[in-house]
């Protein structure tokens, strides 16, 4: 069977998964990034199709993983992985092409920035290729404890809420509404420096998040709700995004 190629970008490729191997190496590698004691492998991998990121210098080890299920609306948004999480009835009138992101991760023996930057610039050809309108997920922090992480949690409430149209409610049982539960003002540099790389990425793009993080204690993050509208992207972010999809 043809490769499904996305991006091909000095030492690394991104791919499409063509097989049932390939499902199961993404599987492993995030078995190994989440530190998860059984295989990280749930329903939704049946429903997604998953992006590989392979170092072609080192016999294409996989080092990035993420999956993506596609939707011709909003309609669509109670079947995502997020809908467990939050209410998401609010985005069901959305009109446009939706793509939910989910179980990104990078090989933890891996730092090279270039693997984020050749992720984003695969998922940047599928939007295209695909007339897609709207990227949502769930961002995640690393633990279940919100002391280390307030500054971040602060500047998501002072810069980066959803829009009300698009908010989504509360649905988990167990969530820390930092929205209504924080009066600091953020240190930028510290709330910087304790945000997760992927969310860091769709703030920069415009993204917005849920007023509000769910604790998932089976996967031992918090996590908000993350949307991002592709026609809100900063058009010099555009450009950067389709010069490494290009």
């Amino acid at each position: 069977m043809a490769t499904a190629v996305l991006l091909s970008k000095g030492r690394y490729r991104a791919r499409l998964a063509q097989s049932a191997e390939d499902i199961s190496a993404a599987q492993a590698l995030r078995t190994q990034a989440f530190g998860t004691q059984q295989l990280d492998s749930d329903a939704f991998d049946g429903r997604c199709c998953h992006v590989l990121v392979e170092d072609m210098r080192t016999d294409a080890r996989i080092v990035c993983c993420f999956r993506m299920m596609r939707m011709d609306h909003g309609r669509e948004v109670g079947r995502s992985y997020s809908a467990q999480f939050y209410d998401l009835s609010s985005l069901e009138g959305f009109n446009g092409r939706m793509v939910e992101m989910g179980r990104f991760c990078i090989h933890p023996d891996c730092s090279d920035p270039d693997i984020l930057r050749v992720a984003w610039g695969a998922m940047t050809a599928y939007v295209d290729q695909n007339g897609v309108e709207m990227l949502f997920g769930c961002s995640s922090f690393a633990g279940t404890e919100t002391e280390q992480y307030l500054d971040a949690f602060a500047m998501l409430k002072h810069r980066h809420l959803a829009p009300k149209r698009w908010l989504p409610r509360v649905k988990a049982p167990d969530v820390f509404r930092f929205a209504t539960r924080l009066r600091r003002r953020p240190d930028l540099k510290q709330a910087m420096l304790r945000m997760p790389p992927l969310l860091r990425t769709y703030l920069m793009m415009g993204g917005w998040v849920s007023d509000h993080a769910v604790v998932d204690r089976d996967m031992n993050t918090l996590h908000v709700f993350t949307g991002l509208e592709i026609r809100a992207i900063p058009p010099a972010r555009k450009r950067l995004l389709r010069a490494v999809a290009g």
